[in-house]
């Protein structure tokens, strides 16, 4: 479904809507939610059903009225919760919850509402959250479901901002849904099964992103990184039919003084390899290339919303699967800066591709700083569960602008310690690493792991293992598939951007 973006600044008397979304806060009148402009015909229903406390206006609770007023039939209110709790991500998740009851509407035009007291609440443009959430919300993965397909890909739904305050512009809303879609477009390389989403398709994507958006787009090969001693990915690769790549996008900016790097996993289908997984839930493993999403989808904004930064986006992509000439436990690789790796389980394959790519990034291209995004461990899921991205970093000040980021766009990242101890279980018996440490302190052994390929350069890296896929219950977020986690992260980071010291 597509949301076509609206905005009006006339009075509520003069729009004439199929339906309007309004947000309210918890244990107060019309009045005290900023709403008390609305039309008497219109608010007259909801206004008894919070008299009647039928409707509180309590977090993530919704009720969809009859207004009785011609100009604006239906009416969707929205709980927001207590006032003095209210800030962007709670804003943004109502709005999402808005955005997946669209279609019970059945209308072609919907109104929503921006207040003074949403604004006041929130540090960025209230429009703009309020339209990112809508969009997040209002998407489907309906591409396999032939009688789904059929109905609902080609409906649109034109959303208007009704501002009388002016408190919002077009441009501003139009910000939103540029993340959003970014977002979704995360969200579906995501979904798509492993047999339509292949490494090829991946590079595939990235051509059309920078085509569109005049970047520059390099797809090494094979060949090419076995000339530039790529072991550790050419390893994972070799027991899979499918090529291997590597995925080089540039963005630059005539005014940029700096230039930041951006990894992703890209695993497109991760059977464990030799170290194969248990065959329950295997079918997941296709959202193990959710780290390469969400940088093509953060670059797919950013080449619309132009920050003055260069940035450099590398996706190693492949798959691991357990063929005839599988990599296998024991076996000891070169990595491209030239680090001897032995293989003890062929299923922390993430770390070896990503390895490689971090180094290859960090020598070419000297950045000043570098984000790596990948469904890594199970061991974050385990310490963090589904609401929050584990974090380690050699650099405190990069590590802050990250967080900051994280808050901003609503995808939380907390920092684990990576106190060098950790890292004593890598060192290698019979080479300069291992790949797994034993069973502790997975998260932390994982990015010790990948540090050693940064070659000092400030890190921060993201394990989106648990926040990748099935985020249940979160206003803004499908209760099944990919989440797109880590795309307006990366926007808001690179938007924000300070220089290091």
């Amino acid at each position: 479904m597509e949301l076509k973006i609206e905005y009006s600044n006339d009075s509520f008397t003069s729009e004439k809507l199929e339906a309007l979304v309004v947000f309210v806060v918890e244990d107060s009148d019309l009045s005290g939610s900023g709403l008390s402009a609305l039309p008497g015909d219109l608010k007259k229903n909801l206004n008894d059903s919070i008299k009647l406390k039928v409707f509180t206006g309590k977090k993530d609770k919704s009720q969809h009225l009859f207004s009785g007023y011609a100009k604006i039939p239906q009416i969707l209110a929205i709980g927001l919760g207590k006032k003095d709790e209210l800030d962007a991500e709670t804003l943004r998740r109502a709005a999402g919850k808005a955005g997946k009851m669209l279609t019970l509407l059945k209308a072609n035009k919907v109104g929503f509402v921006v207040t003074s007291l949403i604004q006041n609440a929130v540090e960025v443009d209230a429009g703009q959250v309020l339209v990112e959430g809508l969009t997040l919300g209002a998407y489907e993965f309906n591409t396999y479901k032939k009688s789904q397909n059929e109905k609902k890909n080609s409906k649109s739904i034109t959303i208007k901002c009704c501002d009388p305050e002016k408190l919002t512009s077009l441009k501003d809303l139009k910000n939103g849904k540029i993340r959003a879609e970014g977002t979704n477009l995360a969200r579906t390389l995501g979904n798509t099964p492993a047999n339509d989403l292949k490494p090829k398709d991946l590079a595939a994507e990235a051509k059309r992103i920078a085509v569109k958006y005049k970047m520059e787009c390099t797809v090494l090969e094979e060949k090419d990184m076995r000339k530039l001693g790529m072991e550790m990915l050419l390893g994972v690769s070799r027991g899979s039919r499918e090529p291997a790549k590597l995925i080089i996008l540039e963005y630059t900016h005539q005014q940029a003084k700096q230039t930041v790097a951006i990894v992703g996993k890209g695993v497109t289908f991760d059977s464990g390899g030799i170290s194969l997984k248990p065959g329950k839930n295997m079918d997941e493993m296709k959202f193990d290339m959710c780290g390469a999403a969400a940088v093509l989808g953060a670059m797919k904004v950013i080449g619309q919303v132009n920050p003055k930064l260069n940035i450099i986006a590398v996706i190693p992509t492949t798959e691991n699967m357990p063929g005839g000439d599988a990599q296998r436990p024991g076996d000891i690789v070169t990595a491209h800066n030239g680090k001897r790796v032995e293989i003890l389980n062929t299923d922390a394959e993430g770390r070896l591709i990503l390895g490689d790519a971090l180094s290859y990034v960090v020598k070419e291209y000297k950045p000043d700083a570098v984000i790596d995004l990948a469904t890594l461990t199970g061991a974050c899921v385990a310490a963090l569960g589904h609401l929050t991205t584990g974090a380690v970093s050699n650099n405190d000040a990069l590590m802050e602008q990250v967080r900051r980021a994280g808050n901003i766009s609503g995808d939380r990242v907390w920092q684990f310690p990576s106190f060098p101890e950790y890292g004593e279980s890598i060192k290698g018996k019979y080479a300069d690493l291992q790949n797994i440490g034993g069973g502790d302190s997975g998260v932390i052994v994982a990015g010790l792991f990948l540090e050693h390929f940064v070659d000092k350069t400030p890190w921060v890296h993201l394990d989106i293992a648990g926040t990748s896929w099935n985020v249940k219950h979160l206003g803004y977020q499908p209760n099944s598939g990919a989440t797109g986690v880590g795309v307006r992260l990366l926007v808001d980071f690179v938007e924000e951007w300070q220089p290091l010291k």
